[in-house]
């Protein structure tokens, strides 16, 4: 299993969206401690409890439970693991709706939570995401599902919320999602490719790369640049780290150590003489690729993702209620100054 949280101000905004699910009938209401399933007398019971801690701005707690594909687990097991993940996690004594969806290829559970209890206590969010890693893993083993590895352990870098967001308003990969496919393609067409070999694939791609170098030679990391960005392998996952691909190539030190001077110099000059760290955070955004247009597909892989179906792009409407409000203030204000 795999488990995902997102922490918020807003509780309407995900309540519907997983209402209108419902009323599609593409996910089912499994439990609830609210008095019933209607938005308005859920809202109203949320800000009965959220009064007793009125100064608290994330009160709201979303978290998004997936299964393999082939483990179609029934409603009653799905449940019961769900609660049991709530009184790890340490609400025991607090409100939330649990909604299991069927609009994806892998079954999954969402849970939303009010992380003020009713007696005004408030659940911590720090370290939930280990927290929630270690959990599911107790899980697995109490109810006999497929081991997923940890985060700790995985190969490639998970997709971030936003690149989820982007890659499903354009169709269109991110770049740390492009130097995934093309760095695995390149070591997948042709194993044991010399550095040299390598690093002229890459830049067949228009990928070309920084070696963190000692004077002596020795090599220690490795950087992709991609289109203007600069991500460290280890950003990219482990698979992409330079101790995963020196054992992959055929990569000699003595031997390469001229050449990777060479590219370290003609990089660094071609960037204006900047430094080989990287700076500059991956931003949002999304460029075509026409060498990687056929081998990915942005939609398979979001549906894919964990956390795919978790992320709409449908404004949050407490949000929109909100800004409404400020404009029309502005309004009557600017109004009052002009009489």
């Amino acid at each position: 299993m795999t488990g995902n949280q997102i922490k918020g101000k807003g509780f309407r905004g995900a309540l519907r969206y997983n209402l209108e699910k419902v009323n599609k009938g593409v996910a089912e209401i499994l439990n609830l401690t609210f008095a019933c399933t209607s938005e308005r007398i859920i809202m109203k019971e949320i800000q009965m409890v959220k009064v007793l801690r009125p100064n608290l701005q994330k009160y709201f707690y979303h978290t998004s439970i997936n299964f393999p594909p082939g483990e179609d687990l029934p409603n009653e097991k799905m449940k019961q693991i769900g609660l049991d993940y709530l009184e790890a996690n340490g609400f025991t004594q607090h409100q939330f709706i649990m909604f299991r969806h069927y609009d994806a290829d892998h079954p999954h559970l969402h849970i939303l939570v009010n992380r003020i209890g009713y007696d005004g206590s408030v659940v911590s969010d720090s370290n939930d995401f280990a927290r929630s890693e270690k959990i599911l893993r107790e899980l697995e083993n109490k109810y006999n599902l497929t081991q997923v590895p940890s985060s700790k352990e995985a190969k490639m870098r998970a997709i971030t919320k936003d690149e989820l967001e982007m890659i499903k308003r354009t169709n269109t990969p991110s770049h740390k999602v492009k130097l995934q496919g093309i760095v695995r393609k390149i070591l997948q067409d042709k194993p044991r490719l010399t550095t040299e070999e390598f690093i002229k694939a890459l830049h067949h791609n228009m990928v070309d790369v920084l070696f963190n170098q000692a004077s002596t030679g020795y090599v220690s990391g490795i950087s992709y640049q991609y289109k203007g960005v600069i991500i460290k392998g280890a950003k990219l996952g482990d698979d992409f780290k330079w101790g995963s691909i020196k054992n992959k190539i055929n990569y000699d030190q003595e031997r390469d150590r001229e050449v990777i001077q060479q590219i370290n110099a003609k990089v660094k000059s071609s960037n204006g003489g900047t430094n080989v760290t990287p700076t500059r955070k991956e931003d949002s955004r999304f460029h075509k690729s026409p060498e990687l247009s056929k081998n990915l597909n942005p939609t398979s892989l979001v549906d894919g993702h964990p956390i795919g179906d978790l992320i709409h792009a449908d404004p949050q409407p407490e949000i929109e209620i909100e800004r409404a409000l400020k404009l029309r203030k502005k309004k009557t204000r600017r109004k009052g100054l002009r009489q």
